[in-house]
């Protein structure tokens, strides 16, 4: 059993890839992310000593096996996950009060997935952790003197600047104060009015969901709005059982509109501040033909008639 700190790093981006493979909206995202978190935090102890991991014991044994002496455990006890992330604040200024408070808040709820009948990351979405999540990954990259990029890959890695560069308490305050001006201003209009301009939000919702719009209930009155974002992370590719092909790929939400109140948000770290910046996934169902790039036995005269055409145009040129 290996507690020196290049195999836990190792193991913790391993962790970590097998999570950004996962869609943003399945419960195993967070369960990865926990297992990577704690790991990331165990290399950074051991990079101080991997004697700090053993789990004190009358007689050493935890700690021979450490040093490589002569133990007769055959399974080595560490400490607890909770004291790593405590050793974590205590030793390393840059794992700060918030690190440890999300990395806890994970660990509790990885200890429920694990220990109990509870769906735990079911109801704890990504838009209530990540950003904070990835502040504690930066905080111990910054102990074991590497960067976000070596621990998640460019794209993953970029992402989390993104995210962490936005000024957290300014945007607080911005989108706190559109959502109560926007609700003070629907509430304002006469109930039949507000009645009607609900329905309307609610045909357009599903007309837009047609149009890669996804819908969410706005935050300030309550009715059928959209977001919009942009593709992440690996596509999943499935065969439905008619013979289709179906591509599913997480989507980051970055924009906002509800056509009820006029409310508009146009940032992640917005959406995620008024509670609507859980990623989702992008369903698109494909022929196979469309999917593979194949021509259709009935249409090959036309494939071939076309094909001519273009073959005509080039010697013309």
């Amino acid at each position: 059993m290996s507690w020196e700190r290049d195999p836990l790093w190792a193991k913790a981006r391993l962790f970590f890839q097998n999570a950004f493979n996962t869609r943003r909206d399945d419960p195993q995202f967070g369960l990865l992310c926990s297992f990577g978190l704690e790991l990331l935090a165990r290399a950074a102890v051991a990079s101080v000593s991997p004697a700090l991991l053993a789990y004190p014991d009358n007689e050493h044994k935890n700690l021979l096996h450490v040093v490589h002496k002569e133990s007769q455990l055959p399974f080595p006890q560490s400490i607890s996950a909770t004291l790593v992330f405590k050793l974590c604040k205590r030793m390393f200024a840059d794992f700060s009060e918030d690190d440890h408070t999300i990395a806890l808040a994970l660990l509790n709820r990885r200890n429920a997935e694990l220990h109990s009948g509870e769906a735990a990351f079911e109801e704890y979405k990504s838009s209530q952790w990540l950003a904070g999540f990835y502040h504690a990954c930066r905080s111990l990259t910054a102990v074991l003197k590497v960067s976000l990029t070596d621990l998640f890959g460019e794209q993953e890695a970029t992402f989390a600047e993104e995210m962490l560069a936005e000024n957290r308490e300014n945007v607080k305050k911005e989108v706190l104060s559109a959502i109560a001006a926007h609700k003070k201003v629907f509430e304002a209009k006469q109930a039949a009015e507000q009645e009607t301009v609900k329905l309307q939000a609610e045909e357009l919702g599903q007309t837009l969901s047609t149009q890669r719009h996804h819908r969410v209930k706005c935050p300030a009155c309550g009715c059928i709005a959209t977001v919009q974002g942009r593709l992440f992370g690996k596509e999943h590719v499935s065969d439905h059982e008619n013979g289709d092909i179906i591509v599913r790929q997480s989507v980051i939400p970055t924009d906002f509109s509800c056509s009820a109140c006029g409310l508009k948000l146009l940032s992640y770290a917005q959406l995620e501040t008024a509670g609507i910046g859980d990623h989702y996934t992008r369903k698109t169902t494909y022929s196979p033909e469309e999917y593979y790039g194949l021509i259709n036995p009935d249409d090959i005269d036309e494939y071939l008639d076309a094909r001519a055409s273009d073959l005509r145009e080039y010697d013309n040129e």
